[in-house]
């Protein structure tokens, strides 16, 4: 057992990292774990005055093109190149099809899947010189599963997930892997706001905890742990894939509990 975690401790020393929305909830907790692991972390967001040695902090917009396009290389040229990009900036929204306006719409789209297009378009020729290249995708299980109020939103993520295979087949011949983490509702800081604003947020925790299988919502460090797990070369047969961390969520039908 000490051996095999200290393997883990060590199975991502010497990588290079960028994570996008690195500074705060998923991608923070992300981008922790990836340092621990051996890595160097490059937190790419909108504001990285929070991120702290030995992560390396740099301000991009993955709505801005030029932007994120500097951020990228200036993160390159302090680690001497890219392994690893973590697609996980991205941003939330409530609401059925008839409650988001087109400005809404459009914003989701831009940040959520024109983001990593254009992250991952800055990345490519980094990732290309690497002996170990992968993009890892923040999905969701909104993208595979029908969730009430968020119809924009699932959109956005069921267009991360076709993107993610469709950039797994483009690049696999390169020696690039890409793959998705689809998580269920985790408890992070969006979570937290969404809940606040509920007429009952005690309620509303609840009914979220009980949709997932295991009764409870997952957490940052739950999803973290699967990034690190597609980013390591122990998973270099993996692409394409979509990695659920849901509590069951996407895959299980359980029985109503007897009353």
């Amino acid at each position: 057992m000490r051996t095999e975690q200290t393997h883990q401790m060590t199975e991502l020393a010497g990588l290079r990292v960028v994570i996008t929305g690195g500074a705060s909830g998923i991608g923070r907790a992300a981008a922790e774990l990836l340092s621990a692991r051996g890595a160097l972390v490059a937190v790419l967001d909108l504001d990285v005055d929070t991120v702290r040695d030995p992560l390396l902090g740099f301000t991009a917009d993955v709505s801005d093109d030029a932007s994120i396009r500097a951020a990228v290389d200036t993160a390159a040229a302090a680690m001497d190149g890219i392994d690893v990009l973590v697609n996980n900036a991205g941003i939330g929204a409530v609401g059925t099809v008839e409650d988001n306006t087109d400005d809404q719409w459009h914003r989701l789209l831009d940040v959520n899947v024109l983001g990593i297009v254009r992250t991952s378009r800055a990345a490519l020729p980094h990732l290309r010189r690497s002996a170990h290249a992968a993009v890892v995708n923040m999905c969701s299980i909104a993208a595979v599963a029908g969730l009430p109020g968020r119809a924009a939103y699932s959109a956005s993520k069921g267009a991360v997930l076709a993107l993610t295979r469709a950039m797994a087949a483009d690049h696999v011949h390169e020696g690039i892997r890409v793959n998705c983490v689809n998580p269920g509702t985790v408890d992070t800081p969006w979570v937290a706001r969404l809940l606040a604003a509920s007429a009952d947020p005690a309620a509303e925790r609840a009914a979220l905890a009980a949709r997932q299988p295991n009764g409870r919502l997952v957490t940052a460090a739950e999803v973290a742990a699967a990034i690190a797990y597609l980013a390591a070369p122990s998973t270099s047969a993996v692409t394409g894939t979509a990695l659920a961390v849901d509590g069951g969520m996407s895959g299980l039908r359980l029985r109503p509990a007897a009353k």
